[in-house]
């Protein structure tokens, strides 16, 4: 069985079924994410309706408090001296009393339904977040799954000979997979979904302190709760931005690159990254532009998550007929024996240059750093 010749048309059948499924299914979750989005919307849109009628009922609330004391104490003096007051007038502060003390009554039961709906507001949008957010990781996880698909396997069936070289490539397939998505659930679980539900939390903190300790104690709440929505904007940002950088279709390579090395900088605290640019910049078709994107990004990765540098130098050199692109490192090193032999990462990489029609060299030693260089043709086609 493991000699037998692998029939490739039905390989490539299967391949598109499942890349087909894939893509509907992405379909119906985001359907399901935008129409939670809708109606989040609109839900919040009557919880900010319904804060401000509290806010009036409060403020109103506090002047019944004001006139209903005031009548109280009037009714109360009128009642002590009512020799001197006439029937009418003795009449005329009880029924103000009165009226005053049931429009009170009224104010506050409302104000009470007012909170209650609120509060019934509130947890159905935190629950319409968390569909919502469960939505777009589902996305993300597919949009991920895809492109791994049609940009690295797309090509892979002519090169499985044998069903066992299939069963190795699959299970390391599933193994990328669940990393990938245990990365991205693990970002958006620490960041932008903590600092969402903290946003939430402190929207009813904001409120008691209004009512409990004036405007101006409120509205330093809000300046903290401006810099929380700030950080969680940020966050999900970056995520965004290493799923599928934007800026590449609209700035090209060298911008793009510039941008994802600081951001890695930052987020990498210890860590250096040097980035040079030589000769004249140019355009290059998509496909092009995203495989030596992703070529850079797991050079880095590789150099800061397994090789511990804290220098990396990338440099991108523009010559007439090709781009030599080098990544360097003062990290700890490999035997590029062993690496070559059980390395996913590596055949990915080698297997992008190729697609490029493009040369790949890796110079490493143990305690001496790593050193790749990419050389990739810039022929018309390639070109926009």
């Amino acid at each position: 069985m493991l000699g037998d010749k692998i029939d490739i048309k039905s390989l490539d059948l299967i391949f598109n079924r499942m890349v087909k499924t894939i893509d509907e299914s992405k379909s119906d979750i985001f359907t399901i994410s935008e129409q939670s989005r809708q109606t989040f919307e609109e839900m919040k849109i009557e919880l900010e309706e319904v804060r401000e009628k509290i806010a009036d009922v409060i403020t109103e609330n506090d002047i019944l408090e004001t006139k209903t004391k005031f009548a109280r104490g009037r009714l109360a003096e009128v009642s002590k001296n009512f020799q001197t007051y006439s029937e009418a007038e003795i009449h005329k502060a009880y029924d103000q009393a009165n009226q005053l003390q049931i429009r009170h009554s009224v104010v506050q039961a409302e104000e009470k339904q007012l909170r209650e709906k609120r509060d019934d507001l509130e947890r159905r949008m935190r629950n319409l977040l968390d569909t919502i957010e469960k939505a777009n990781h589902l996305v993300n996880q597919v949009n991920v799954v895809l492109n791994y698909l049609t940009f690295d396997l797309k090509h892979v069936g002519p090169a499985l000979e044998n069903a066992k070289m299939k069963e190795d490539f699959t299970i390391k397939i599933i193994e990328a997979t669940e990393d990938e998505r245990k990365r991205i659930s693990r970002e958006i679980h620490d960041g932008p979904a903590q600092m969402l539900a903290n946003v939430l939390l402190r929207t009813d903190l904001i409120n008691r302190t209004y009512q409990e300790r004036g405007v101006e104690k409120a509205l330093q709440e809000i300046l903290q709760l401006k810099d929380m929505v700030r950080d969680a904007l940020h966050e999900v940002r970056r995520i965004i931005y290493d799923l599928r950088p934007m800026a590449l279709d609209d700035l090209g390579i060298i911008p793009t690159l510039k941008k994802y090395l600081s951001s890695v900088e930052e987020y990498n605290k210890g860590t250096t990254i040097h980035f040079q640019s030589m000769g004249e910049q140019r355009r290059m078709g998509t496909n092009y532009e995203v495989a030596i994107f992703r070529l850079v990004q797991e050079c880095v990765n590789n150099a800061i998550k397994h090789g511990k540098a804290l220098e990396v130098w990338v440099k991108f050199e523009w010559l007439e007929e090709h781009a030599n692109i080098t990544i360097k490192d003062n990290g700890v090193g490999f035997d590029t024996n062993i690496v070559k032999k059980n390395s996913f990462g590596l055949i990915g990489m080698r297997e992008r240059v190729e697609l490029l029609s493009g040369e790949m060299e890796m110079i490493s030693e143990i305690n001496h750093g790593t050193r790749i260089i990419f050389k990739i043709p810039l022929n018309h086609e390639q070109k926009n």
